[in-house]
């Protein structure tokens, strides 16, 4: 609660700032008499709802969460909460009366999404609650739970998003959509990889799960469709985007628990997308090589908007609502939805969507951009009244009303027109043509605004929101947002003059009030923006470099996300935008305007990620400018596949030549893998490899793979497989790399008790894997945990990293990891015990322990595991100097900065107080979104 207004950003994320203090949302006042006028004569409800529909603005917003992950293991975790946690919340009472169970939102897919309306504190402080407050909190933790809310999931499943597309967030932060499209690109992916290890198991007459031949009956059934080209890894790819550094970490955050090879993170002005470079096809001798760039299958646009549609979790939107905030928004939103056009496949998706209900911000931006973007014959409005039919909705205004930052509403942009001439533009600065319905001439180029989605609060109990799908059905060659549909046809009609002769008469012929030169000046920027066409796929470079930054605008634009942890507000500040440099393409590139040869100003930029600004006293006083706070990033560096450290890690795990191996990087100038390698999909490879030194700020791919270990005895592995990309690599570990595992007690016992002894006759207590790891050589291994039948067997698959020491075995998982399966798999809160520990007590209270076998030194060997619960793993030399994990930003889970600015994954903070932490502000404490 209690944000100030941020300054703006265009392209999605506001200016930073100090948070506002909190307030209780009973005690602030919720009226304001210009939003009220305003939506009232727009009649957005009938007169029998009005006082329905204001009396649900004025209420608390419920909870709502979604089981996140994978299909299978979202239901797993679902189905915990309904065997165990709903019966007991239906017999609490609170203050006399039965609380009111958590309920699935009926709308969202297979039940993952549920809505609860007993008050956060209530759940937080009301003892009855603290076995299902735990629950949250742990589930939270581990990221199976996300705090959403329930109308920011409805654009995702609006997208139609497959596996093998590639999807773009233009303002993804702070990520709970961007999450749920992450989820459907790899939706079957787990499965598919499954399906085809299984058939390379049979076929080469190794040991496969005991459900093999049913998987490969089912493969013969579906290996007709999906995406199968790549041994059943997903294909399609996530780039994420935020145009604010520290938001686009804070989308890192949400987004590592995902585990996606498939995910790219950006750090760009959604306006001024750059275009993405693939490489180019083959062409034959003496041809001149194309060039080839990046189309989206689907596009979100959930852009920055005035997010009065948040009433019931933004308190302070009452107090600080004026209509000047959506006339402000107008042309960056139409900027962004032109963007995504442009950057789209014919036949492709974008979905634009906002959490206002201000027509200006919702259908006269969607009638603007189609508008500029040629009209119904190159952009469809998609009819999506039979898509989630138990959502409630309405459809969008066919007509309104423009009220100006005075508080006078206009009908028509005519009546603007003949107010200016008479009274001048005293007040209606702001106001434009485009932010009026559209009047056309023909049914034929009537745009069905009727098609949008609205949804208002008081029809299933949620915020309000705006939500439109647009198909592209051919090229498009967009007109600037500064020139007129009217004047574009009268140029087109004209037969063709000087420059200047035609410059002087268009500017004569529009509409001023007097002979002031400033009136005509601004009259030729109308014709001629000086602003480039920032909506081509390619702006050239010099005109990039040329352009100048955008006026202020002394308004809040706000996202969904107005109460995440990154962005309290401060006073109205002016926004600042970087300008990306595009590299010039060669000629006959399609949809592209570019300037061959780039000058020299570009070719030198385009040679690095940064810019390098000259000495300060090489600068007159007037240009001394404060320096970036954007930290620098490491480069990605893709490894030679034949690399040594691959070669090693090839052998010990005995990987299958199947598995791809030129997708292994780092993240160092140097391009050696001294801590962490990190894995990538192919196309985020092709990505990264080709657009290297062109201006494009990527700030995250790929997840890491293999750590470095401390180990001193020769001839082990160094390189151990980490938890994120373990489910991609485990189906090609060799079997001598391999334990399984069928009984719950053994799994038990692995989960509580961290180190147990193996040496000696540690082994015997370790269960049905206890002559397994006793023979096992020392490194990591692959812990599969198959299904099965009767009381002591589990009745999903996992699969967890194992590290065998010495002396002792560990699961190398963090310990709210632990916990949370613990909890969710035997319904057991017991501590957990550190073998390793007890062993440090004993040697220091001076009882030698044996250790030294060929010379090696094992300093409790199991200390120099570096277990993955205290940093998940190792502080990484590879990584940027801001963020030691490059997931980690303070804000995002709400915590306080950490000393000398470096932010590690637990900061010094046991686990499970972060995590309550973090559900505090997640779980109904603090919105995502």
């Amino acid at each position: 609660f209690g944000r100030q207004r941020g300054g703006g950003r265009r392209g999605g994320g506001r200016g930073g700032g100090q948070r506002s203090q909190q307030v209780d949302y009973q005690e602030v006042p919720k009226q304001n008499e210009l939003f009220e006028r305003y939506y009232n004569e727009l009649g957005l409800v009938g007169e029998e709802e009005r006082a329905d529909f204001w009396a649900a603005l004025r209420r608390e917003l419920p909870n709502s969460f979604r089981f996140t992950g994978s299909k299978g293991h979202a239901l797993s975790v679902q189905q915990r909460l309904k065997d165990q946690y709903i019966p007991e919340i239906i017999s609490i009472k609170h203050n006399g009366e039965l609380v009111e169970p958590p309920v699935p939102l009926p709308w969202y897919p297979d039940q993952l999404a549920w809505q609860m309306t007993t008050p956060k504190a209530v759940i937080r402080k009301f003892p009855p609650f603290a076995s299902f407050q735990k629950f949250l909190v742990s589930e939270t933790s581990v990221g199976n739970i996300s705090r959403q809310e329930a109308v920011s999931m409805i654009p995702p499943l609006l997208m139609d998003v497959r596996p093998g597309m590639t999807v773009l967030d233009l303002c993804a932060a702070p990520g709970s959509k961007a999450a749920q499209l992450i989820e459907m690109v790899h939706g079957g992916e787990e499965e598919r990889m499954r399906k085809i290890a299984q058939r390379v198991r049979k076929e080469e007459g190794r040991e496969s799960s005991p459900d093999g031949d049913k998987i490969e009956g089912e493969m013969e059934d579906e290996e007709s469709g999906g995406d199968w080209s790549d041994d059943g890894r997903t294909t399609g790819l996530l780039i994420a985007n935020d145009s604010d550094y520290k938001r686009a970490h804070m989308l890192i955050h949400q987004m590592k628990r995902l585990n996606s090879p498939n995910l790219i993170v950006s750090n760009h002005d959604a306006t001024l997308y750059p275009s993405i470079k693939l490489p180019s096809d083959p062409v034959p001798e003496g041809k001149q090589e194309i060039g080839k760039y990046l189309k989206f299958d689907r596009i979100l646009a959930d852009v920055p908007c005035s997010g009065d549609g948040t009433t019931r979790k933004n308190v302070n939107i009452w107090k600080e609502w004026t209509p000047g905030n959506s006339l402000g928004l107008f042309t960056t939103q139409g900027k962004i939805l032109v963007r995504a056009l442009s950057m789209l496949k014919v036949g492709g998706r974008v979905v634009y969507s906002t959490c206002s209900m201000n027509p200006v911000e919702n259908e006269a931006v969607v009638a603007s951009a189609i508008d500029r973007c040629g009209g119904l014959s190159k952009v469809e409005v998609i009819d999506c009244s039979k898509e989630l039919p138990e959502l409630k909705r309405r459809p969008g205004l066919a007509s309104w009303k423009v009220m100006d930052k005075q508080g006078k509403i206009w009908k028509t942009w005519q009546e603007v027109e003949n107010h200016k001439e008479k009274e001048g533009i005293e007040g209606l600065g702001r106001l434009t043509e485009g932010m009026f319905p559209p009047t056309n001439d023909s049914d034929s180029e009537r745009i069905p605004l009727e098609r949008c989605m609205r949804i208002y609060g008081h029809m299933q109990d949620t915020g309000g929101f705006f939500i439109t799908v647009l198909e592209k059905k051919s090229e498009i060659k967009a007109r600037s947002d500064g020139q007129s549909k009217k004047i574009e046809l009268e140029l087109k009609s004209t037969p063709p003059k000087s420059t200047i002769v035609a410059a002087v008469e268009a500017i004569e012929a529009m509409p001023t009030n007097s002979s002031n030169p400033i009136e005509k000046i601004d009259a030729l920027d109308d014709i001629a923006p000086p602003e480039v066409d920032d909506l081509m796929d390619n702006p050239s470079a010099a005109a990039r470099q040329n352009k100048e930054n955008a006026a202020s605008e002394l308004i809040s634009p706000r996202k969904h996300e107005l109460d995440d942890i990154a962005d309290a507000g401060q006073s109205v500040k002016r926004p600042k935008f970087r300008e990306e440099i595009d590299v010039a393409a060669p000629r006959g590139a399609e949809d592209r305007q570019v300037h061959w040869p780039p000058p020299p100003g570009a070719q030198l930029d385009i040679t690095r990620p940064e810019k390098q600004p000259l000495p300060e006293t090489a600068l007159p006083a007037s240009q001394h400018k404060k320096k970036s706070s954007q930290p620098f990033e490491e480069p990605f560096k893709y490894l030679d596949p034949n690399h040594e450290e691959l070669q090693t890690i090839y052998d010990f795990y005995q990987l299958h030549p199947r598995f791809p191996r030129d997708r292994f990087m780092v993240r160092n100038a140097t391009g050696h893998p001294s801590k962490t390698i990190y894995y990538s999909s192919a196309l985020a490879r092709d990505i990264l490899t080709e657009n290297e030194g062109r201006g494009i700020k990527f700030v995250h791919c790929g997840i890491k793979m293999f750590v470095k270990q401390d180990v001193q005895k020769e001839g082990v592995c160094k390189w151990r497989i980490q938890t994120d990309g373990l489910p991609i690599l485990e189906s090609w570990v060799g079997e001598d790399r391999v334990v399984r595992l069928h009984s719950r007690t053994t799994l038990r016992k692995l989960l509580i008790e961290m180190f147990p002894k193996v040496d000696g006759m540690g082994w015997q207590e370790l269960g049905e894997i206890g002559t397994r790891v006793k023979d096992v050589e020392m490194g990591c291994c692959v812990l599969r945990v198959e299904k099965g039948e009767g009381e002591d067997s589990f009745s999903e698959r996992m699969v967890l990293p194992l590290w065998r020491s010495l002396h002792s075995l560990n699961l190398m998982l963090p310990k709210e990891d632990r916990s949370a399966m613990l909890l969710r798999l035997y319904n057991d809160s017991s501590p957990l015990m550190d073998h390793s520990k007890d062993r440090f007590l004993t040697k220091q209270n001076g009882i030698k322990k044996e250790t030294e076998a060929a010379g090696e030194v094992v300093k409790d060997e199991d200390e120099a595991i570096e277990d993955e619960d205290d940093d998940n793993a190792v502080k990484d030399e590879d990584e940027p100097p801001k963020a030691d994990d490059e997931e980690e930003v303070v804000v995002a889970a709400g915590l306080g900065p950490s000393v000398g600015g470096r932010v590690g994954e637990k900061d010094d903070m046991d686990a499970e107080t972060e995590a309550e932490k973090e559900v505090n502000m997640e779980l109904g404490i603090d919105d995502e979104e």
